[in-house]
């Protein structure tokens, strides 16, 4: 039985796993049992941190549990839709001017977008640039993401999508955590060259809202894609 392990490092909400590396790491696993494209997760459970989950993956589909929790499922679903066209470079770089201050943010320390992980994190900060439907900033990860080959992680390119929809819907005015994600990774990129983070707020449904993102090359070749549900806390 595969099993995923989630350290310190890689919270979201405190001594919670960023959901959306959760979600790449079952991704992963899931792969190697054979099953390929787009891949759908939900956590029905807060991912815990410094514990191994077991994945039980049969048919197409997968059980993530902690014990005799069911911390989330997961199955394999038909290709994403089309994405906007992306931002130019010089555009997305603005977006993380308009990133709220710490003191707004709900998850200061989160790995992916905590402004108080300046050191150990992904540092991506998307905000709203001009003239842009949507959330962006440009993110360039470092060769420690990196597998042998050089390519960046694939449940690290999930991560570095997921607190992005959450901005893009609103997250410093209505803090949520993630419910449900769906994503494909179409090529994984080289550590150390600069790339295009962007998300787009897709509806609300009382205190379920929708999102989805994006990452692109510096040219803007689709590399990443992903739709979210998210969770509004009370």
């Amino acid at each position: 039985m595969p099993q995923i392990f989630i350290p310190q490092r890689f919270n979201g909400p405190p001594d919670t796993a960023n959901g959306g590396y959760v979600a790449g790491l079952i991704a992963g696993e899931m792969r190697k049992a054979g099953i390929e494209g787009a891949i759908e997760v939900s956590l029905r459970a807060p991912p815990p941190v410094e514990a191994a989950m077991d994945l039980v993956i049969a048919g197409g589909a997968c059980e993530c549990r902690h014990g005799d929790a069911v911390v989330g499922t997961a199955r394999g679903v038909e290709a994403l839709g089309a994405v906007p066209a992306a931002p130019t470079l010089a555009v997305a770089a603005q977006g993380r001017e308009n990133f709220p201050p710490v003191a707004d943010h709900a998850f200061p320390y989160c790995f992916v977008c905590g402004p108080s992980r300046t050191r150990d994190g992904l540092c991506i900060f998307t905000g709203r640039p001009h003239g842009y439907d949507g959330v962006t900033d440009v993110w360039t990860p470092g060769s420690d993401y990196a597998e042998a080959d050089g390519l960046v992680r694939e449940a690290v390119i999930w991560a570095a999508l997921d607190c992005p929809g959450a901005f893009a819907i609103g997250f410093q005015e209505r803090p949520m955590v993630l419910g449900r994600i769906k994503g494909q990774v179409l090529r994984r990129p080289e550590a150390g060259a600069p790339l295009i983070v962007a998300a787009w707020h897709l509806y609300d449904d009382g205190r379920k809202h929708g999102a989805a993102s994006a990452l692109f090359t510096a040219d803007g070749e689709l590399l990443a894609q992903t739709e979210q549900l998210w969770i509004e806390l009370k």
